[in-house]
């Protein structure tokens, strides 16, 4: 039996992904990440306590709060999702899971991107977009603002582009024969 890293663990629950996000641009207890993600104090605390033994997550502040003392955590800065090989299947998982929930509760008539590909593209091609798309999630990141502030959208967005091993051309699935489908005729 192999170990799992334990980062990759913490990040493959759709919850702890979520709270990533949420974490990023402002410190956030777990008080008021049970608040925004819908679920009770305790399993708030419970999953904030993973991330934080897993380095995804660091206490940012302590301050008074109603009498008591409130622990306040951020996301560590960086990429963790970007070239994890190893969990792929993991992390589709979580991923796929937060897609489905926002995608039930995408904004009725607002704009938005959508595509799905699997292409073949030229490697100097693939380089050019990996990197653009990197920039521009960076971007994204770094525009991001405290949940609810004040002139603020919360938008969602996933993201998963790799390179894909391709299939044989006899263990192909779908294949229309033996022999495979038929090549497409020019005028």
């Amino acid at each position: 039996m192999t170990t799992t890293d334990p980062a990759l663990r913490a990040m493959a629950h759709p919850v702890r992904l979520r709270m990533l996000s949420l974490m990023w641009a402002a410190p956030l207890s777990a008080a008021e990440l049970s608040r925004e993600l819908g679920i009770s104090h305790a399993l708030a605390s419970q999953h904030l306590r993973r991330l934080d033994a897993a380095g995804l997550a660091e206490l940012a502040e302590v301050r008074s709060h109603r009498g008591g003392r409130e622990r306040r955590y951020r996301t560590v800065r960086g990429t963790p999702l970007s070239d994890r090989q190893d969990g792929t299947p993991l992390l589709a998982e979580a991923l796929a899971h937060n897609l489905r929930d926002r995608a039930a509760r995408r904004a009725p008539g607002q704009e938005g991107v959508t595509s799905d590909a699997e292409l073949w593209v030229a490697p100097e091609a693939w380089d050019v977009f990996r990197t653009r798309m990197t920039e521009l999630l960076v971007d994204l990141h770094e525009a991001a603002r405290a949940p609810h502030a004040p002139g603020s959208v919360l938008l969602g967005a996933t993201v998963m582009a790799f390179l894909v091993q391709a299939e044989t051309d006899a263990g192909h699935a779908g294949d229309e024969g033996a022999e495979g489908p038929e090549a497409p005729t020019t005028p």
